[in-house]
């Protein structure tokens, strides 16, 4: 089952790519998600097996996705970044990421642990996820919130960023806050934009990785 699963996974992500020539403002993730749906409606699995099946492998290939983001860093000149203003930059972006979904949360007055799954909106799904086990916050709701955070940051970013003409502040933008698919978005934009959105994606990565959880373990023993 477990190898049914993994197939089943690829074959709505090949479906989602075929999907995305045809519809290119639709990131290719949100026609793959459609598509898991759709074949385990076919298949009749419940959702719940499906993941009680698949979720260990996944598991496993997270760290590998993970440890990859910093290959974009690997690739990268920074003796020409300007990093004391990105360094103030991506603190301040990784705080309010942070602080601004859990302060909606609390005031809605959602759950503990769904507050927790909007801690970990500032970063991209495999940290988040690796974060969320960290916070004790739902993995399936950690996906939703940083998937749709990516999406609607893509989606909207043409008419946010129109009358931004310097690449590097526009991809810094859509890196830090739509993750790999505003990363991916800012490669269509060009070079430079493209590369300041993995650099600010990945750093943003660590360092939230970093002091999130600290905090938090800080907070729960007070």
């Amino acid at each position: 089952m477990i190898l049914f699963g993994f197939t089943l996974t690829l074959l709505a992500y090949i479906l989602g790519k075929l999907c995305f020539k045809f519809f290119p403002k639709i990131p290719v993730i949100v026609f793959a998600l459609l598509w898991v749906i759709a074949l385990l409606w076919l298949c009749s699995w419940h959702y719940d097996s499906y993941m009680q099946h698949v979720q260990p492998l996944f598991n496993h290939l997270l760290g590998y996705v993970t440890v990859a983001l910093a290959i974009p860093l690997a690739a990268m000149r920074l003796d020409d970044l300007p990093l004391k203003p990105m360094i103030g930059i991506l603190g301040f972006a990784s705080i309010s990421a942070v602080a601004l979904p859990m302060g909606l949360a609390y005031l809605l007055h959602l759950a503990e642990p769904t507050i927790m799954a909007f801690a970990t909106r500032a970063v991209t799904t495999p940290v988040a996820l690796n974060i969320a086990t960290l916070l004790h916050a739902p993995l399936a709701m950690v996906t939703l919130i940083v998937i749709l955070s990516g999406v609607i940051g893509a989606a909207f970013s043409p008419w946010i960023l129109r009358n931004i003409n310097d690449e590097r502040a526009s991809g810094l933008a859509l890196g830090l806050a739509a993750h790999a698919i505003g990363t991916v978005q800012a490669w269509q934009r060009g070079f430079v934009a493209g590369r300041y959105a993995a650099f600010g994606m990945a750093i943003n990565a660590v360092f939230t990785s970093i002091w999130l959880p600290i905090v938090y373990h800080l907070f729960t023993k007070m």
